[in-house]
């Protein structure tokens, strides 16, 4: 199966379409096997009779289930096909650590659709020489991140896979992501992050690749090698968004501070991109949730956003002021309201909801600094004014079924 450019699956235990493989309940996955339903799960699968074998079978759960592929690191086209041919559908897919590839994908009875998207697998290898020392989590509740398969995440109210296929795509422009938990994809509920909401609003012409990580900053991201990894493989005509902040204005020491180290450190990474052929885009860190009496919104990141400006201005580098997006965002809801965009409790980070708008800020962002890289965004994607965020009470993003009450790193 590893030699094959194509990896194609048919669900369900009627016939099987010429040049799949077929996919039932008890192919449970295994290095040996290399494909299968994760361990633990509780999957149904059934045949309508139907003469086309594809839309006649298809297999599903009344809990979001996984399927896992063996898979080369790289990038890949994946392609899905839902319904049923007795049942309405709606499903919801998820890669790896919870990034939204398709959101309430809903079929009426008797008809299927099918939809691709992009996903990069990685592993914690550098290409020559070295690898990224990741931390605890990575090895245990981020596993999936760095592991040897891709694993999907179907979900919602009655999701019905009736096959999947998937194709390597490493000449497709990719948009590298770097930065702290803000960033990164978030393994657990209730924990989101902007960078795995950012995949749901791209086609599957270009590939999202999230190197975030929580507690980051740029000097230890460096010494991670998290740098050293995105530029073993990244490529002429490929994007690399930056940002970081939350945890650099914590550091310490002789000369550190927002124009000196982390400005340097800024431009460090704007010119490694640059020597790749890449394109750096920089971000300024979101605020906090702060408030004084009158309803707006305190900087609590003193001087690293515009250092972050002033690093974009000198370098001659695309911004997108991400810092001055989410406080229109939170004013707009209010001191008490804006809650809804976080985790309880947490002025940080964001749930679903949050994370979801402040991705279609990034995206409003990326319109302004950069309208080429408009013609990949999804066609049902229309116009975000962070002044007027979707109403949260009709967000309807299910879950995944682990969650924690432990918060991400840094702050």
């Amino acid at each position: 199966m590893a030699q094959s450019p194509a990896y194609k699956f048919d669900f369900g235990p009627g016939p099987v379409a010429r040049g799949y493989t077929q996919v039932v309940p008890a192919n449970v996955y295994s290095k040996e096997t290399g494909f299968g339903f994760e361990p633990g799960q509780t999957i149904v699968c059934q045949d309508r009779k139907r003469k086309d074998a594809l839309r006649s079978d298809f297999c599903t759960s009344e809990k979001p289930f996984y399927f896992s592929v063996a898979l080369p690191e790289g990038s890949y086209r994946v392609t899905v096909k839902v319904g049923d041919a007795d049942h309405e559908t709606v499903t919801t897919v998820k890669a790896e650590l919870r990034r939204l590839l398709l959101e309430h994908v809903q079929t009426q009875r008797g008809k299927f659709v099918t939809r691709s998207f992009t996903v990069n697998i990685r592993t914690p290898k550098i290409s020559g020489d070295g690898e990224v020392k990741l931390k605890d989590r990575e090895k245990t509740s981020e596993a999936w991140a760095w592991d040897e398969k891709l694993t999907l995440e179907f979900n919602d109210s009655n999701p019905a896979v009736n096959a999947i296929e998937i194709a390597r795509v490493d000449q497709l422009p990719t948009i590298y992501l770097l930065g702290d938990s803000t960033v990164c994809d978030q393994a657990l509920e209730p924990y989101a992050s902007w960078g795995q909401m950012l995949t749901r609003f791209f086609n599957d012409r270009i590939v999202i690749a999230n190197h975030a990580e929580s507690g980051e900053s740029l000097r230890s991201s460096l010494a991670a090698h998290r740098l050293d990894k995105v530029l073993s493989t990244i490529k002429t005509g490929d994007y690399l968004f930056i940002q970081y902040g939350h945890n650099d204005e914590k550091e310490r020491g002789d000369g550190v501070g927002a124009f000196t180290t982390y400005k340097a450190d800024l431009k460090k990474f704007v010119a490694e991109a640059r020597k790749r052929g890449a394109v750096p885009i920089l971000i300024t860190p979101m605020h906090r949730r702060t408030f004084d009496q009158a309803g707006k919104i305190t900087n609590s990141h003193g001087d690293y956003p515009e250092a972050v400006r002033q690093a974009a201005r000198e370098e001659n580098v695309p911004l997108i002021d991400l810092n001055a997006m989410s406080k229109t965002l939170y004013e707009a809801l209010g001191p008490e309201k804006s809650g809804v965009l976080f985790k309880s409790g947490d002025g940080t980070h964001h749930n679903n909801y949050g994370s979801y708008e402040l991705a279609k800020c990034v995206v409003e962002g990326i319109r302004a600094v950069k309208p080429e890289l408009a013609r990949y965004l999804v066609k049902d994607l229309g116009r975000f004014d962070p002044a007027q965020p979707d109403v949260a009470e009709s967000f309807r993003l299910p879950a995944s079924p682990v969650s924690t009450t432990v918060k991400p790193l840094g702050n």
